[in-house]
């Protein structure tokens, strides 16, 4: 049964209730991507998130992914297996905007590319900082920016990415 009122999370972690009718639906990919015991993150303010973001209209969710990848990270990848897709309802932090987001999660490997800041967009430039490798045994203590346990859904594309070898 469908909510009339829903809980989003803003950047610090506060709920805001607002009404249904006043979500914008914004369809999202982000990319898994492990090597060597190692998780490329995007730096976000003082914490992290897996690199991706929204899917714009005409755009596949591969080419979103691809895309999102690169601009925030300066690597380049190819689109393996689909983790996980999950409900976030979140305040954005740049436009004040209430979201209901669908996240989804694919492991990736690197195709090319170097890490750097050069294809980020206007926006990204005021929050995102250099993407970074961070070890895998670490992840409990990063602090992420996402409404989605991320810990969890990372553990699962180790699982699967082992289960493929």
């Amino acid at each position: 049964m469908k909510s009339e009122k829903i809980i989003c999370l803003d950047h610090d972690g506060n709920t805001h209730e607002v009404l249904a009718s006043k979500l914008v639906m914004r369809p999202a990919v982000y990319g898994i991507i492990i090597r060597d015991e190692r998780i490329l993150l995007s730096k976000q303010w003082d914490g992290y998130d897996l690199p991706g973001g929204g899917v714009e209209l005409g755009e596949t969710i591969k080419e979103a992914l691809i895309r999102e990848v690169k601009e925030e990270t300066g690597i380049e990848v190819k689109v393996n297996s689909l983790v996980d897709c999950k409900d976030s309802f979140f305040k954005t932090a740049i436009s004040n905007k209430y979201l209901h987001s669908i996240h989804i999660y694919y492991l990736c490997d690197v195709s090319g590319g170097e890490i750097t800041t050069e294809y980020f967009d206007e926006d990204e430039k005021s929050y995102l900082e250099t993407a970074e490798w961070m070890d895998l045994g670490d992840i409990g203590k990063i602090k992420f920016y996402s409404s989605i346990d991320l810990i969890q859904v990372i553990k699962n594309a180790e699982k699967m990415q082992s289960n493929a070898f």
